[in-house]
């Protein structure tokens, strides 16, 4: 999924306080995806208070929306550089085009991961047949030494684990003993996991990791701290379990995490850089290849099989993009 603002905030990947709770809830803020029908994100990374969690830079969450009041998912083709989208859905179909000559349905419960490395067009729409959409959208930012590979796209499906209390699906990393066979470049976990009603439960966890825990539907509290619909908890690292207490309504959440990235990034638009001019050099280049057609074989190359026009870089900023502390 592209990030549609017109006047996209410059991120900075910055070291971040650890809240002295220990749990840190992330408000969403509600991002529209354009035009009057068009479908409306709930955002809670990255913010002010906190970019990253792990190689996690970008969680988007959207629906349960009917599509013939929202106009469902239509998204041209837009560049990605440095980064790993991360496309998963509770309900719907969305067909996924890139650069690389992909073409795969992202459908609920399983995992479309789209590596950009050094640079990678795609575009998303949601199917004829989809009435309603419902999913999340994420990024993994790639290490140094990883964000100018060669584009990538892997599809897979996890398995369902039970467990005491719930069922988990583990699509990135290692959970409960599943492990995804999908490419990450930095020690990362990502999982749907459901609970049943009134479920109490010392989830075990990586200590090396942060982790984040979004919660799509029901009531939950984790390690004491309620958390609402929709947004993100964050706790650091340190500890194995997390302690997760499930209302009566049952819950269902995605978890994030990953060891704490140790790298400083920028982050604007759909580019993941590391300075002002790289990102810079990024935008001239989609503009001038794709969005004025001057090359089919550059940077970002073209997106076969999508019926419009790619999707214009919005204006730069009027100062230089930084890196803080």
């Amino acid at each position: 999924m592209s990030n549609l603002e017109k006047a996209p905030p410059e991120i900075t990947g910055e070291p971040e306080p650890v809240p002295a709770s220990g749990i840190e809830i992330l408000a969403p803020r509600d991002v529209p995806l354009g035009g009057p029908r068009a479908m409306t994100v709930r955002r809670t990374l990255p913010q002010r208070s906190r970019s990253l969690i792990g190689a996690w830079c970008f969680v988007d969450h959207y629906g349960p929306d009917l599509v013939a009041d929202r106009g469902g998912m239509v998204v041209p083709p837009h560049p990605h550089t440095g980064l790993q989208t991360v496309s998963w859905l509770f309900a719907g179909e969305i067909d996924h085009r890139d650069s690389i000559g992909s073409h795969a349905p992202v459908r609920p419960g399983e995992l479309n991961l789209m590596t950009a490395g050094n640079g990678i067009a795609h575009s998303e729409v949601s199917t004829a047949a989809t009435t309603v959409l419902h999913g999340a959208q994420l990024w993994l930012a790639l290490p140094d030494d990883a964000r100018f590979g060669t584009p990538d796209f892997e599809h897979y499906t996890p398995p369902a684990v039970a467990f005491a209390g719930g069922v988990a699906r583990v699509f990135l990393g290692s959970l409960l003993g599943s492990t995804s066979p999908a490419r990450t470049f930095s020690p990362i976990v990502g999982a749907q996991v459901d609970f049943v009603a009134g479920a109490e439960i010392d989830l075990p966890v990586n200590p090396e990791f942060e982790h984040g825990i979004l919660l799509d539907s029901g009531s939950l509290s984790v390690d004491g701290s309620a958390v609402e619909t929709g947004h993100l908890a964050y706790r650091p690292a340190g500890s194995s379990a997390l302690r997760l207490v499930v209302g009566d309504l049952g819950a269902r959440l995605l978890l994030i995490g990953g060891a704490p990235f140790g790298e400083q990034i920028i982050m604007w638009w759909n580019f993941i850089g590391r300075t002002h001019d790289e990102v810079v050099r990024f935008r001239e280049q989609w503009q001038a290849d794709v969005v004025a057609g001057a090359s089919e074989t550059g940077r970002f190359g073209k997106v076969a099989g999508y019926d419009g026009q790619p999707l214009p870089a919005p204006e730069l900023p009027n100062v230089r993009l930084k890196l803080r502390g």
